[in-house]
């Protein structure tokens, strides 16, 4: 795509935007009372946000013009929070993380894919050097530690001279047999080929029976051929199979992938550019214009103080620099404008000195007042309102300035898209008027007091005496705010050698390059018709891998969403064994470039002891977290954190060191902190319940892969293990029979199965489906009564307790409906 179609891709979603912040400004005035209806509101804005944040993110990966950039940095981050905001409100609404579009996706007439939330690939763009120098600076340490598990996998282990004779003499053995049995195999064959030759030597040979045969076995094989083709080129016509060359990548995919690489190096060398015209620019500036800024500031603040000595009488008092200097008064206003406003105010003051003397208390008009309100607060209360929203007004101002600046500018002259020097001396011009007149008020102050000791030296006197008692009371509340600010620990200590010493203990460790795409699934696509019937469908893996991204890699990866969106401190992963809550942690950690500490109560036993180390240990990880950040605080098995009854054999770990501390270190967590406190657990129901859900703020039910997650799971693992998939495969027979079967015990299977020789196999000999279930017999399966102690756990947490309320509260209304409804049928039956 060349820049004009990314240009228009973003008029086209500049446009959608617009009309969308048009609609949902008037929605948000309509107060509602029908869930159904709010909810399909609330999906419909999300769904189209996605859209708009889809294209937003394409756009800024792949535009090259500085300046633009710069604004769609600004409204891709707003999108961004404006979809959190929105999710917050389903989530407060439906009482439940998981929610379901089936039908808003019909009306819309899209596709379910097209409702995942991409990543922006600016996350690990713009700091690809720092994550690179701290990737090198980790895995030295682990080197010079020993700690390095990458390295240990490679070491090969020493052997004895006599061991190494032996392995060799077997080795040699095993060989000459081979080739003495090859060798035995061949005489007998000879021989067998001598004796059929006797026995058949008297007999005549019939050469058109033995052509007649020969053409009969040839047809048949030809035809099977011919007909296996036919079906094949039939199911690819119908759309059944893919084309055969549909998993190749074509020349035009690594035409375009070129093309983005190329058009990534266009991006930087525009962006050092723009940095160098920024510098250049304003010096220019300065040379040309400065003095003349100069000036006209000067006369305009001259011009200030002798029409206020001639409306007052009096000089005024001139702003000091914290409350902004002269920019205060004369901010976007002319002089004249200035001087009107000094007259209005005046007026006022008049006036509200006679309202003052007239006004009388009237209580009898209090009391009405107060009733009408209360009766407003009441049926405000019944009615829905969403709630106000911290992107809409960035978006808002965003979409303004396109429209300003951008929408109908035209762009002839600049066909490789570099910066606009024009747009660089407008925003420079005023940077450099800011910075002159901060001098300027230096000048015009002791002006004023030269021209005021010149009129009145009492005035001036009196002006000393209140600057000074000023002084004072602001001593005063800098008194007050001391004390407040936390004891640092470790303060003559660099955050290097605390790194280093995190990596030594090994709490700090190396994440795993695992992307969240890799988390593979399918989407449920019967949750709305299922909850219809008040069935509570489970979540699907794409459900679980959607809210990763929403409430841990969005916030972690953009500083800006962060700050102001609704703010997530902790995450929980609850799922059996085996379904890639790991692979989750890990997956956040390698899509925003974070570090991932390592607080596992098994890996924290036995380091830093007692409760000043605890507390040693907790500061060091979380001041280097906060400098290092984003973040990652893993906490393994985390229900040994919060266990009802600490096991016999697990007493000496102390798993319940961090009980305490961990609810302490969530408080002191500010939304300028991008860390994120991560746990996984398999065993939810050994842990205290409300400590428990009072540490994690979102807790999210990981569930076992569904018939049509595990079809997909099967096929994409297969081929990433070097499998080929034929019709003597069948993929669908697979999934049925692995229901229970996590994305644990798939992968292992595939591993167990695809070794290196029947890889190579394939060609003679394609896999089938009994192989992999031979190794599938040895392995216990997630059985339904699990499943159903992790439903009934969730249903006791405070989510889970809301929404079984909810959903009872709405039935016993209806029961209360039904039974008034058949009262008043009998009384009519009566009355007949």
């Amino acid at each position: 795509m060349s820049n004009a179609m990314y240009n228009k891709m973003w008029h086209q979603t500049q446009e959608a935007l617009n009309s969308l912040l048009d609609t949902e400004s008037q929605k948000m005035m309509e107060p509602q009372k029908n869930q159904v209806f709010i909810f399909q509101m609330l999906a419909t804005f999300y769904i189209k946000y996605v859209q708009i944040f889809r294209n937003l993110e394409n756009v800024y990966d792949q535009i090259v013009h500085p300046q633009k950039r710069i604004l769609i940095r600004k409204i891709l981050d707003a999108v961004m929070g404006r979809i959190l905001e929105l999710k917050n409100e389903m989530v407060e609404l439906e009482l439940t993380e998981f929610h379901y579009f089936d039908d808003i996706l019909q009306d819309l007439k899209l596709e379910p894919q097209q409702l995942d939330i991409p990543i922006p690939k600016y996350f690990l763009k713009e700091k690809l050097e720092v994550i690179k120098g701290r990737e090198k600076i980790l895995s030295q340490i682990l080197a010079e530690s020993g700690l390095d598990v990458s390295a240990k996998k490679y070491q090969v282990k020493p052997i004895p001279l006599e061991e190494a004779v032996k392995l060799i003499q077997i080795a040699e053995r095993a060989r000459q047999g081979r080739l003495r049995a090859m060798f035995m195999k061949q005489i007998y064959l000879q021989e067998y080929r001598a004796k059929q030759a006797r026995l058949l030597g008297d007999k005549v040979a019939d050469v058109s029976a033995a052509a007649l045969r020969i053409q009969k076995v040839w047809r048949g094989f030809h035809q099977c051929k011919r007909t296996e083709r036919q079906r094949r080129e039939e199911m690819i016509f119908l759309g059944m199979n893919p084309p055969p060359l549909f998993n190749e990548v074509s020349a035009a995919m690594i035409q375009a992938d070129r093309l983005c690489h190329l058009r990534n190096k266009v991006q930087i060398k525009h962006e050092e550019e723009y940095r160098d015209a920024l510098v250049t620019i304003k010096d220019d500036l300065k040379l040309t214009e400065g003095p003349d800024i100069k000036e006209n500031l000067q006369d305009q603040i001259r011009h200030w103080f002798i029409e206020c000595r001639n409306l007052t009488g009096t000089f005024p008092d001139y702003p000091n620099e914290e409350e902004g200097g002269s920019a205060i008064i004369f901010s976007n206003k002319t002089p004249q404008q200035v001087i009107d406003d000094i007259v209005a105010s005046q007026d006022e003051e008049e006036k509200t000195k006679k309202k003052k003397k007239e006004k009388k208390p009237k209580k009898e008009k209090k009391e009405k007042e107060t009733k009408e309100t209360k009766e407003k607060n009441k049926e405000e209360e019944e009615m829905w309102k969403m709630s106000p929203s911290v992107f809409l007004h960035t978006m808002e101002e965003g979409n303004s300035v396109y429209k300003d600046l951008w929408k109908n500018k035209d762009e002839s002259w600049n066909f490789p898209q570099d910066y606009d020097p024009e747009l660089i001396k407008e925003d420079k011009r005023k940077e450099l008027e800011s910075e002159i007149r901060v001098q300027v008020d230096e000048l015009m102050r002791q002006e004023l007091k030269n021209l005021k000791l010149a009129v009145n030296r009492e005035k001036e006197l009196s002006a000393r005496t209140g600057k000074k008692k000023g002084g004072k009371k602001k001593n005063k509340k800098k008194k007050g705010r001391k004390g407040k600010k936390d004891k640092d620990l470790t303060v003559d200590r660099t955050i290097e050698s605390l790194y280093k010493e995190l990596v030594e203990e090994g709490l700090l460790i190396q994440a795993l390059k695992v992307s969240l795409s890799d988390y593979i699934g399918e989407y449920s696509y019967l949750g709305t018709s299922l909850r219809q019937v008040s069935i509570e469908p489970m979540p699907s893996l794409l459900d679980v891998r959607q809210l990763i991204t929403l409430y841990a890699i969005l916030p972690l990866g953009s500083a800006a969403v962060h700050e102001k969106a609704p703010l997530v401190k902790s995450l929980l992963l609850a799922g059996p064994s085996g379904v890639g809550k790991k692979m989750l942690v890990h997956a956040i950690c390698t899509e925003t470039g974070a570090n991932l500490f390592n607080l596992s109560a098994a890996n924290i036993t036995g380091k830093y002891p007692g409760k000043s180390g605890l507390q040693m240990m907790l500061h060091v990880v979380f001041k280097v977290a906060r400098k290092l950040q984003p973040s990652v605080v893993w906490i393994g098995d985390t229900e040994k954190t919060f266990y009802k009854k600490v096991p016999h054999a697990e007493r000496k770990m102390e798993p319940k060191r961090l009980k305490k501390q961990l609810p302490k270190m969530l408080k002191l967590l500010k939304p300028d902190d991008r860390i994120l406190i991560v746990g996984t657990t398999k065993r939810p129901f050994d842990a205290e319940l409300q400590p428990f859900c009072k540490a994690y703020q979102k807790i999210i039910l990981v569930p076992r892969p569904d018939y049509a997650s595990r079809y997909v799971l099967w096929k994409e693992i297969i081929q990433r293990h070097g499998g080929v998939i034929t019709d003597t495969l069948s993929v669908s027979c697979l999934a049925k029979i692995t229901d229970g079967f996590t994305q644990g015990h798939i992968v292992q299977v595939v591993k167990e199965v695809l070794t290196e020789r029947r890889i190579r196999q394939q060609s003679h000999k394609p896999l089938t489906a009994l192989e992999f279930i031979a190794s599938l017999t040895s392995m216990n399966p997630v059985y339904q009564e699990e499943e159903d102690s992790f439903k009934d756990w969730y249903a006791k947490t405070p989510m889970g307790k809301k929404r079984a309320l909810a959903l009872t509260g709405g039935n016993k209304e209806n029961e209360k409906d039904k039974g008034k409804k058949e009262k008043k049928g009998k009384k009519e039956k009566k009355k007949k």
